[in-house]
């Protein structure tokens, strides 16, 4: 009897989809998996509004405590009475109470108003769109050259651990991490553009052009200028880069399915490529991710020390003053930059994994 009927069911399971158990089973791990991620989704977004907004809290009051006198750099030094100092300060909002300039501070911040800036009298935000394309250049360009660096080495050195490239690849990343950054640059100044010994002088010490190149000769010149400062921040950045994958490879190199799949016959390069280095580059994404964030807030040291016309070296001239709008705008600017792309790492997690997102 229930051998006649087994084969009915199992024919009521195969010809309606609606009866069929692995179907139904099969829509129901799908949406859990959508509301699972559209969770996790939220909870990365509500992080990053918070995250924000204690931005917001730390660039107003943070630099309320650095010495010095806003309305005095106004007026550049000039003898100026009490009178003219105190229509000053309320021109600019600063004789209102402390809890009022923050509220008001808040509220055009969220609708892209950073300010005017007591120093050059320009809205902060044009300020601002001025030097970010030099900034973009220069960090862009060492931040493509070292992450494409740092992961071709660092997969290169585990894959080969223990070897004589091993050794000197990761020896020398040690050693221009602990390196600071501004050291390296001044030291290359002195090599290379000064010149010591035989070594002469070969490129500018600092800014962005000559001035007085056109067309592509212009590129050229502006490539020339580019090549301490570039060298400076991949010298730098690469090594982070390098070691972070070099251990997150080496992580995944003693996994079991790295043993099957040459048990299958696959080449060790293939066994690398397909398999090994996918599953390490979770850790790499949150790196490359936030070295993406460091391409809008550039390298402040670095381009005050080859006088690089971008946010670093505004960032530094405002922080002088204080020039208290332009240093809390570049503070959210570049603490935004990266609050954003944490955020897309953390949204692109369970597209490499989906286990990140349940």
């Amino acid at each position: 009897m229930s051998t006649a009927s087994t084969p009915g069911v199992v024919r009521d399971a195969v010809d309606d989809p609606v009866k069929a158990g692995p179907s139904d089973g099969s829509r129901t791990r799908t949406t859990g998996y959508r509301t699972g991620y559209l969770l996790y989704v939220a909870g990365k977004l509500g992080g990053a509004a918070v995250s924000l907004f204690a931005i917001l809290v730390t660039s107003f009051f943070l630099f309320r405590i650095i010495p010095g006198d806003p309305v005095k750099a106004m007026t550049h030094g000039k003898p100026t009475s009490v009178e003219q100092m105190a229509t000053l300060r309320k021109q600019f909002g600063l004789d209102l109470p402390m809890w009022q300039q923050f509220t008001e501070y808040c509220a055009k911040a969220l609708t892209g108003d950073l300010g005017t800036s007591y120093q050059f009298h320009a809205p902060v935000g044009e300020l601002i769109a001025e030097k970010l394309p030099a900034t973009l250049l220069l960090t862009g360009v060492a931040v493509l050259i070292y992450s494409t660096l740092g992961l071709w080495l660092g997969t290169r050195s585990a894959w080969h651990h223990g070897g004589v490239g091993d050794r000197i690849n990761t020896g020398v990343a040690l050693t221009l991490w602990s390196v600071p950054s501004f050291w390296l640059g001044l030291l290359l100044i002195i090599v290379f553009s000064v010149g010591i010994g035989p070594i002469p002088g070969m490129f500018p010490s600092g800014g962005m052009e000559s001035g007085n190149e056109t067309g592509f000769a212009h590129v050229l010149d502006v490539a020339h200028h580019m090549v301490l400062p570039v060298v400076t921040l991949v010298a730098v950045g690469y090594a982070q880069t390098l070691l972070v994958m070099r251990s997150s490879l080496l992580d995944e190199m003693g996994s079991d399915y790295l043993t099957t799949a040459r048990a299958k016959g696959l080449r060790d390069d293939l066994v690398r490529r397909r398999h090994a280095v996918p599953n390490a580059m979770l850790p790499t994404v949150t790196m490359v991710f936030i070295n993406l964030g460091h391409v809008a807030a550039g390298s402040i040291l670095v381009e005050t020390v080859f006088s690089w016309p971008g946010l670093g070296g505004l960032f530094y001239q405002a922080l002088s003053v204080p020039d208290l709008p332009v240093v809390q705008g570049l503070f959210v600017v570049f603490a935004g930059a990266m609050i954003l792309m944490n955020l897309l790492a953390d949204l692109l997690y369970p597209l490499l994994d989906p286990r990140v997102g349940r």
